[in-house]
């Protein structure tokens, strides 16, 4: 009989572990209906390529011409590029290249951005987007800008609508569209075009800056991609000419310029050639990032 307190009291410990478990379970289930966030999907690239390494020699020859002229070892720095100092290599990379050419001296940079979104409602590739929104609208451009330059008809249109606007209120903006109309539409504007033409330029520059096409959005790079041209500056005596393409494709958000400085103010650098050379590089990335 001294051994039955000792029973009751482990009845009641069971009794009481029992309750505790009905309520644990009981917690449990009114919180059976809180919805349960299903975090966001990861981005394709975990890592990002080596840089310097992304862009083959023979791109390299063909961008820098001058490089191919150089010295070996002089040649090797040149080609082997110079790396941007990033701090983490898994989210931002970058690489340039210069050469001077006996015309003119080129340069080439390419950055790589790997963009990871903390918030597990919002996926990389969405932040990723947004990353390049902002890019694409520090720009100038938009998704609805037109992917090249105005139609030649449309603008024909246009003046012939406005002179036939005899006995006719002009409407502010029709004023508007008569001065973009009259205006150079080439992006390096009129100056340009007539330091080019009464020069007469040397062999092997650029016969007309117009010939570049305007910045614009492109529609056949990555998920998004859009190119700026950006000319030398107005009332400066350097023809300048820098060209970028950026594009994302995924969690990845490339930057690729492209610039020649010519030797001679005289020269006008071949706008249409950088955009196009430009345009190829990104290409090449893009194809070597899907791999």
């Amino acid at each position: 009989m001294a051994y039955v307190p000792g029973v009751a009291l482990l009845a009641a410990l069971a009794v009481g572990c029992s309750t505790g478990a009905d309520s644990d379970a009981n917690g449990t289930d009114s919180k059976a209906g809180t919805p349960t966030v299903t975090p966001a999907p990861p981005g394709k690239y975990l890592t990002l390529p080596a840089p310097c390494r992304a862009v083959p020699r023979s791109t390299l020859k063909d961008l820098l011409p001058g490089a191919a002229e150089l010295p070996g070892d002089q040649q090797d720095k040149v080609f082997r590029g110079s790396a941007a100092v990033t701090y983490d290599t898994d989210r931002k990379v970058g690489c340039s290249w210069k050469a001077d050419g006996p015309n003119a001296t080129r340069s080439l940079s390419v950055d790589l951005e790997r963009v990871v979104s903390y918030d597990p409602a919002v996926s990389d590739d969405d932040r990723a987007d947004t990353v390049y929104a902002k890019k694409e609208k520090a720009a100038g451009l938009s998704a609805s800008a037109p992917p090249g330059p105005p139609d030649e008809k449309d603008k024909k249109d246009k003046k012939g609508e406005a002179s036939e606007g005899s006995g006719k209120a002009k409407d502010p903006a029709d004023g508007d569209a008569d001065a973009t109309d009259s205006a150079d539409p080439s992006p390096s504007g009129s100056d340009d075009a007539s330091s080019g033409g009464s020069t007469g330029g040397t062999p092997g520059s650029s016969s007309s800056p117009e010939e570049a096409l305007p910045s614009r959005i492109l529609d056949d790079l990555g998920d998004a991609a859009f190119l700026q041209d950006l000319p030398k500056k107005a009332g400066s005596t350097a023809q300048h000419h820098t060209v970028s393409v950026v594009f994302r494709t995924s969690n990845v958000v490339v930057t690729v310029r492209y610039a020649e400085q010519p030797a001679l103010v005289t020269q006008v650098p071949d706008g249409r050639e950088l955009q196009e050379k430009a345009q190829a590089l990104a290409r090449k990335l893009a194809e070597a990032l899907s791999e």
